[in-house]
């Protein structure tokens, strides 16, 4: 079994723990990107020892056929000296290397598409990861709109209830009573507290005030020629403009009689 093998299993059984305990989504989420981050940090350490590897049989296989053409020039420079045995010799030794090279070259390349293989799946895994995170996210924004949008409804359900109604009138009626009994406390103590005798002497400060008003209104009637000047009225005389005027008259024909 290979690294991704494993990390499809791993894969596998977070999300099934997720399943089996998603009263916490976000924590299990977080768990397996986390998991598989470390997974992929592992399989990228074996991916560069498989990429070492192949860059190595590489090496061997140009060493090897390296080493054939020199006993091939070898064998020339026999050859050319005529010196035939050294020559097959030579011939021999750059078969054996060409057989070693030729041998390590087709194991080159199965393990370089070995190599390519896995490095696509490394890079396939990484987008897999990237992809996965960014689904927890989604995931968990739609969970917490989710608990939210609950939670509202719990408490639309709550205030909608008659009951959270009628506490509220019941409490407005208690506001209401209390406030009525500070009033009348008010007024039991401004009646039944303090001087009586204080308390009617002003009552009689304040009409003299509005007596006063009232020659303040004769006065200005006088002025604006409703009532003749110097009329002198009762009390009685201080209402309507037009009985005012009447009796300033009489008062005015009684002193010239006098005369």
């Amino acid at each position: 079994m290979n690294i991704f093998d494993r990390i499809a299993m791993l894969f596998r059984s977070n999300v099934n723990a997720v399943i089996s305990e998603f009263e916490q989504p976000e924590k299990m989420l977080n768990q397996i990107i986390l998991d598989m981050r470390s997974q992929l940090v592992k399989a990228k350490q074996q991916v560069a020892a498989a990429i070492a590897d192949e860059k190595r049989l590489h090496d061997q296989t140009r060493q090897e056929l390296k080493e054939a053409e020199d006993w091939e020039r070898r064998a020339m420079l026999a050859v050319q000296q005529n010196q035939d045995e050294l020559a097959k010799q030579a011939l021999i030794r750059r078969s054996e290397h060409m057989s070693r090279g030729d041998q390590l070259n087709l194991t080159w390349q199965a393990h370089k598409q070995e190599t390519d293989r896995l490095k696509e799946s490394l890079r396939g895994l990484n987008d897999n990861i990237e992809e996965a995170n960014r689904k927890k996210n989604l995931l968990l924004a739609k969970q917490r709109r989710a608990d939210a949008q609950k939670r509202i409804n719990e408490t639309m359900s709550h205030i909608s209830e008659k009951s959270a109604f009628e506490a509220f009138a019941r409490m407005e009626e208690k506001i209401d009573a209390n406030e009525r009994k500070i009033r009348a406390s008010a007024e039991i103590d401004e009646e039944f507290s303090g001087d009586k005798l204080a308390k009617d002497f002003k009552r009689l400060e304040a009409a003299g005030g509005n007596q006063s008003a009232e020659m303040l209104l004769i006065q200005l009637k006088q002025k604006m020629g409703v009532l003749p000047a110097g009329a002198v009225t009762s009390s009685k005389a201080l209402g309507a403009g037009g009985r005012a005027e009447e009796e300033a008259i009489d008062v005015e024909e009684i002193h010239d009689e006098n005369k």
